[in-house]
């Protein structure tokens, strides 16, 4: 294996491990995101990284219809559950609410239908959340409702085995639909997709748009989860909010929201209280056609790392041929060979694992360079070797 020597000044260091890259590539393992650094936000410009899979996840191909696209992923002890809904290779073009499980957004399992459609055409847009208790709640869209228009419905689970009280997959009731009090839109609104569940003190927080009353999201808090107070605007933009995060870094609360707009592109938002949120920023941009058309976000958080964000998005505008993508936030490697060539990240593969397109045919001498978060503070200087196939770690972060 290529040595690596390090600056004498920094605890960090680049190793080689043993294992199998494919060939013409290296693997940087180490290079997922630390503690959520609010000041990188703030200003903008983050080294997000696609994953290589594009898409991550596709449906299944049994069924004719294929077109999944809302994910929600909550942290468990060995992992994450991953939520989406969709048509997730199923006889009908009816949404469902599915779930899969993965220990690393490498290899994914256990994927299963959570919510059938039930009383309604469908059920989607799951917003997830698991309670310190390790119970499950579900706040999903269901449409239509009496007046023909998309309410948000709550599905509770003890284990995310059995929901509202029976076994999965369950059958969405018209009885599911929340209430929002002193909203007076509320019967007549349109909240499509854009029905996010925060829990935080004891207290549930419904962020919320409405199509017929639009330009602004809205805040509604509840102690069940099922009958909410509406508590007025929290950010005016003409776009759909479709996850907000709550993370505590040295004593202060940030809230981080996530929108988008069917559009090529997706924001983010910042609040010290979850009431007040700065004008939103753009966190990125459509890649090519196969996510031109981009239809939801939701972050994939750590503890207090912010690992990056899955979207669902597709090629056409009829919306109905989406998938899922992913993009990690990530340290950047680059390796800048001893004749000036650059080699740089070409994709990620999960959240903390980085991939660089080598030569095949000849091992390349030159230094490792690794940057922070932003993509441009140096934080690592090594010298080193390339060799197609190899893999290296980052320790000591």
């Amino acid at each position: 294996m290529a040595g690596v020597a390090c600056v004498a000044s920094s605890t960090m260091e680049i190793r080689q491990i043993p294992g199998q890259a494919e060939l013409g590539t290296v693997e940087i393992h180490g290079v997922g995101a630390g503690d959520f650094n609010p000041h990188l936000w703030q200003k903008g410009g983050l080294n997000f990284v696609p994953d290589v899979r594009s898409p991550i996840i596709e449906p299944r191909k049994s069924g004719v219809f294929r077109n999944i696209y809302a994910p929600s992923a909550v942290q468990t002890e060995d992992g994450w559950r991953l939520f989406y809904g969709a048509w997730d290779g199923v006889p009908t073009g009816n949404d469902r609410i599915y779930s899969v499980t993965t220990r690393d957004f490498i290899d994914f399992d256990d994927r299963r239908i959570e919510i059938e459609h039930g009383e309604f055409v469908h059920c989607c847009n799951v917003s997830a959340i698991r309670l310190p208790t390790g119970e499950y709640r579900l706040m999903c869209t269901v449409y239509p409702d009496s007046r023909d228009q998309n309410k948000p419905a709550l599905f509770t689970s003890p284990d995310g085995r059995y929901w509202n009280g029976r076994r999965a997959p369950y059958p969405a009731r018209k009885a599911d639909i929340i209430s929002i009090e002193r909203y007076p839109p509320y019967p007549d609104a349109d909240i499509n997709g854009m029905n996010v569940l925060l829990y935080e003190d004891g207290h549930y927080r419904l962020y919320f748009n409405n199509f017929h009353d639009f330009g602004k999201v809205y805040r509604a808090t509840s102690e069940d989860g099922k009958h909410f107070r509406f508590e007025g605007p929290v950010l005016e933009m003409g776009s759909v909010v479709n996850d907000v995060k709550k993370l505590q870094v040295a004593g202060e609360v940030y809230y981080l929201m996530g929108l988008h707009m069917n559009t090529q592109k997706l924001w983010y938002s910042l609040s010290n209280d979850g009431i007040h949120f700065n004008p939103a920023r753009e966190l990125a941009a459509n890649l090519g056609d196969k996510d031109r058309y981009i239809v939801a976000v939701g972050w994939v958080v750590k503890d207090q790392r912010v690992l990056g964000f899955l979207y669902g998005a597709g090629e056409v505008p009829s919306l109905d041929r989406n998938r899922i993508f992913a993009r990690w936030l990530q340290k950047k490697v680059a390796f800048i060979a001893d004749d000036g060539t650059r080699y740089e990240p070409a994709a990620a593969l999960g959240p903390d694992r980085q991939i660089i397109a080598v030569p095949k045919d000849k091992e390349v001498k030159g230094d490792f360079v690794v940057y922070a978060e932003d993509g441009s503070t140096e934080l690592l200087k090594c010298a080193g070797t390339l060799t197609s196939g190899a893999i290296f770690e980052v320790a000591g972060v």
